[in-house]
């Protein structure tokens, strides 16, 4: 399901600059202030999500302004190689009139169908410049264990994306047609770095 960011219910633009206090924070939609750690976070009805995360070798390489979240244009699908792998692809196009840098880790939230959300840890790769041209797409992945018991308790209905650099978050819905997730929200759930498409 695409969506279009808007910043509606997101974090307020008087939050932390996104260049510099995304780092290492928690962004929630509404209340955006900055955090002791120079992280940044805000708060909407009980909903989170960690802030996009950029990394200082891929910045340092890269010239172009970070990416906004209202510059992108997200949208999840399945991707599961197989039945026994889980992986959940978001699609970022640049629907902003100049070239923008959306190298890094994304923050990502899993919200539960009982309302909870819970923060999906990074895997371990190191991030690569990814800068988008106006019309360009980059994707980064989620992969996670597959519930082969029928007894999980985890039922994601959306995932709170925050683009790297960034602590303004859109809600996409889990795709409907993707592998049941299995175990709790632990670390066997992990965002792999923001690349460019294929």
């Amino acid at each position: 399901m695409a969506a279009e960011a808007s910043g509606a219910g997101s974090a307020d633009s008087s939050g932390a600059d996104a260049s510099t206090g995304a780092q290492g924070g928690e962004a929630q939609s509404d209340n955006a202030k900055a955090g002791s750690n120079g992280g940044a976070s805000a708060r909407s009805g009980g909903t989170s999500a960690r802030a996009g995360s950029g990394d200082s070798a891929a910045k340092s390489g890269g010239k172009a302004k970070f990416c906004r979240t209202s510059d992108l244009i997200m949208e999840a699908s399945d991707s599961s190689p197989d039945q026994k792998v889980g992986e959940i692809t978001v699609q970022m196009t640049n629907k902003g009139g100049s070239t923008c840098s959306a190298a890094g880790f994304a923050g990502v939230d899993l919200k539960d169908a009982d309302g909870t959300s819970a923060p999906v840890h990074r895997g371990g790769e190191v991030p690569r410049i990814t800068d988008l041209k106006p019309g360009d797409t980059a994707t980064f992945s989620i992969s996670y264990k597959v519930d082969f018991s029928g007894d999980s308790l985890a039922s994601p209905t959306d995932i709170i994306v925050t683009p790297p650099n960034e602590t303004h978050s859109v809600d996409l819905k889990w795709p409907a047609d993707a592998l049941k997730l299995g175990g709790s929200y632990d670390d066997s759930i992990q965002v792999h770095p923001v690349g460019i498409a294929d």
